[in-house]
């Protein structure tokens, strides 16, 4: 005989059932209704850890539905020091290739003085510039 979960699962609630009835203060009604509304349990499958495995589903579900963070001081990018790699990351819109003209622009020029200066890059537009305000440092 296989001892699945689901057959140790209807053993216990049969025993609490059991115990239920065996108290003789317990009236009829209710031991009828509670065998009645294990059974339906029983029949319908339901498995203990199903309670569990909502929550579960609703707690990812309110992770993807989440917004997402704001920009904060540690998702700053500094034109003047970072490689292109971080500037690739950090910025909106720009990507390996332009991330390489900041920093050879940079190596030309010498360090930003403003961070409107970085639509002389070659790539970089002032929309490029707009979406990236808040994240661009000069320190």
């Amino acid at each position: 005989m296989n001892n699945s979960p689901v057959i140790q699962h209807n053993a216990r609630n049969a025993l609490a059932v059991w115990e239920i009835l065996s108290f003789k203060r317990r009236s009829a009604v209710v031991a009828l209704c509670l065998m009645w509304v294990l059974g339906v349990a029983m029949l319908a499958g339901v498995s203990p850890s199903f309670a569990e495995q909502n929550a579960a589903q609703a707690s990812v579900a309110q992770e993807k539905a989440a917004p997402a963070a704001p920009a904060t001081s540690a998702a700053r990018v500094n034109i003047n020091t970072a490689d292109a790699q971080a500037l690739a990351s950090g910025l909106k819109g720009v990507g390996e290739a332009r991330a390489a003209e900041i920093v050879r622009y940079r190596e030309t020029y010498g360090p930003f003085s403003s961070a409107e200066e970085l639509v002389e890059v070659k790539g970089i537009g002032q929309s490029t510039l707009d979406n990236n305000r808040d994240v661009i440092t000069l320190e």
